[in-house]
């Protein structure tokens, strides 16, 4: 490839680096974690607090005082949800657990006169103390969001938790209380009421207060987050677009992902020169990166540096999602991080495209049995396209939508007909019917982005459910045909995840791991259908171009892998409002090669 690529081997491979960051904020973490579980084992179960761990449960921060089940309790959850922003190095995390700390020390020798538990305290204060200077990094990107979040999430564990406190004392409880009693005991000690069970001797108390605790602490948390400063979301500033947009007019024909950069809910980071950038999304405290870096080869080692540097600075794990063998080359040459074969991408060259052969039989003959049943296409540029054709193609599109969820994100470009995309093209068939549906004639659409300023990349495909099968074909084939007259002359279709191991595992000699291999990825196929994606892209021939991720440890691929299902809208954390809620003339927001994988089944 041109443009000032090195010349080196095309295998991606990794470059080492210096040491690993320093492990005493992983340590520091994991201490209080643990501290944390043992205090509130000791605030919860009796006889933990009269078994061989008395001794250290005594003495640990928490246990204060008469009241020591319920105090012993809320420091567990406070050092517990401390515990994961000390691993990854948060300066507020740090301030916190300095701030806790010594009150505990201080209640364990004002209550208790406990000079052990004082020194266990000071004992876990020292590193922090010690080792400041490593806990720099910034918060993460926020919402008032996470407070109804934490409030569900809090709630759910408090009335859990509350469960096993009321029911851990079976000895002294009054009666046989039912389940809907001790739920309507939890709910009401939450609120720092008493409930219908009933105990002899002070557990009354304990528990009252456990219950209370529990409460107090999802209050607090919740109207901290609900009133912190609010950092929005990710989102592209005009400044911003507009610069990334006078990097694509120059560049834009090297990534076929390039236009997808211009999503407005990514952040982006420029190289010093700003002739090259990097758009992300942060997502569970992973840096998403997707595709390649935009503009000059050249200045993307800058780009990548200042990525990096963020990434460090919020102690962000850094990920690149479907980046090119370039791409992926570059970025372990300038930061030392691995990559890896995710999948490729299907790209059709229109020269080289035709209905004509054996091996596009069945193609063919789909195409023409549609046409035969009256079905007609249309593909033009959004540009084109009226401001009422284009409100009703928006409606089509979210209302054929598969799933609640938008999906979307390292391929999708989020919205459709917007005036600064008017080089994009959308592909449309027609029918008239005696009884026509919401949307006149229309019955299914695809989307386009630019690539450059001679190619496409498929965006979206959606189609009316009453439609007859075969539209996502007919519409490509359409565009495929239309593209000359249009100026296009390579389409970048799907993305087929694990193209190569499937293709592999199917052929005679396979040995026996790649066949298990293809096996899983296979059965893995009912959910997300891997193997239906990657042959109805290979229905046209195209040519494949790998596509790579690229991470920092081994370890970390689970977690990139959460985040980039959460990314995608695969999974879904949030509580989204219901669909009758939500405003009609939003832009839809689709999973472009990935929303393909819910139409290939209709298909």
């Amino acid at each position: 490839m041109s443009g000032g690529v090195p010349t080196r081997s095309p295998r991606v491979r990794r470059v080492l680096r210096g040491p690993r960051p320093e492990a005493v904020p992983a340590l520091v973490g994991r201490a209080c974690a643990l501290v944390g579980l043992v205090d509130i084992a000791a605030g919860v179960f009796p006889r933990f607090r009269h078994s061989r761990m008395h001794t250290i449960a005594e003495v640990l921060p928490g246990a204060l005082g008469p009241f020591a089940a319920a105090l012993s309790l809320s420091a567990g959850v406070l050092l517990l949800l401390l515990a994961h922003g000390l691993k990854r190095h948060k300066r507020r995390a740090w301030r916190a657990a300095v701030v806790l700390l010594p009150a505990g020390a201080v209640g364990q020798f004002t209550y208790r006169h406990s000079l052990v538990g004082m020194l266990i305290s000071l004992a876990l204060l020292a590193p922090l103390l010690r080792h400041r200077d490593q806990f720099t990094a910034l918060p993460d990107p926020r919402s008032r969001w996470r407070a109804l979040a934490n409030f569900v999430l809090m709630g759910a564990g408090s009335l859990g938790l509350g469960l096993v406190i009321v029911s851990a004392h079976p000895g002294r409880m009054v009666g046989d209380p039912s389940l809907a009693d001790r739920i309507t005991h939890v709910l009401y000690g939450l609120f720092g009421f008493e409930g219908p069970v009933d105990y002899q001797g002070n557990t009354s108390w304990t528990v009252a207060f456990s219950l209370g605790a529990l409460g107090l602490l999802t209050a607090v948390t919740t109207i901290y987050l609900a009133f912190r400063p609010e950092h929005p979301a990710a989102r592209l500033t005009e400044e911003d677009e507009a610069h990334l947009r006078a990097l694509l007019d120059k560049h834009g024909g090297r990534d076929s992902l390039g236009h997808f950069a211009l999503r407005r809910d990514k952040a982006v980071v420029f190289s010093p020169s700003g002739k090259a950038a990097v758009t992300y999304r942060v997502v569970s405290g992973v840096m998403l990166a997707s595709g390649d870096p935009i503009g000059d080869v050249e200045a993307w080692p800058g780009a990548i540096e200042r990525f990096m540097d963020e990434a460090r600075a919020h102690s962000w794990t850094p990920a690149v999602m479907g980046c090119s063998e370039t791409g992926g080359e570059v970025w372990t040459r300038e930061t030392g991080l691995d990559a890896l074969e995710l999948g490729d991408e299907a790209v059709v060259d229109v020269a080289d495209f035709s209905l004509a052969g054996r091996a596009m039989r069945n193609v063919r003959q789909m195409v023409k049995r549609i046409e035969r049943a009256g079905y007609e296409t249309r593909v033009r540029r959004v540009r084109d396209l009226g401001e009422a054709e284009l409100e009703r193609i928006r409606h089509a599109a979210e209302d054929w939508r598969g799933t609640d969820t938008e999906r979307g994100f390292s391929m999708a470009l989020g919205r459709i007909g917007d005036p600064a995309d008017g080089d994009c093209l959308i592909a449309t068939a027609h029918k008239s019917d005696d009884h026509p549906g919401p949307y006149g004639d229309l019955k299914a659409i695809l989307h386009f982005v630019p690539w450059g300023t001679d190619g496409a990349s498929l965006d979206l495909m959606r189609r009316d459910r009453a439609a007859d099968p075969g539209m996502n074909e007919l519409l490509i084939v359409a565009a495929l045909q239309a593209a000359p007259r249009l100026g296009v002359t390579r389409v970048s279709l799907n993305f087929a995840m694990f193209r190569s191991a499937l293709a592999r595992g199917e052929k005679i000699g396979a040995g026996p791991v790649l066949r298990a291999w293809r096996g899983l990825l296979v059965f893995l196929s009912r959910w997300f259908q891997i193997e239906s994606l990657y042959k109805f892209n290979a229905k046209f021939q195209p040519r494949w171009e790998p596509r790579f991720v690229v991470y920092r440890a081994s370890g970390d691929l689970p977690r990139i892998g959460f985040a980039a299902m959460q990314a995608e809208g695969f999974v879904n954390v949030a509580l989204p409002l219901p669909r009758f809620l939500r405003r009609r003339t939003a832009p839809a927001r689709v999973c472009a090669h990935g929303t393909a994988e819910r139409n290939v089944r209709a298909a």
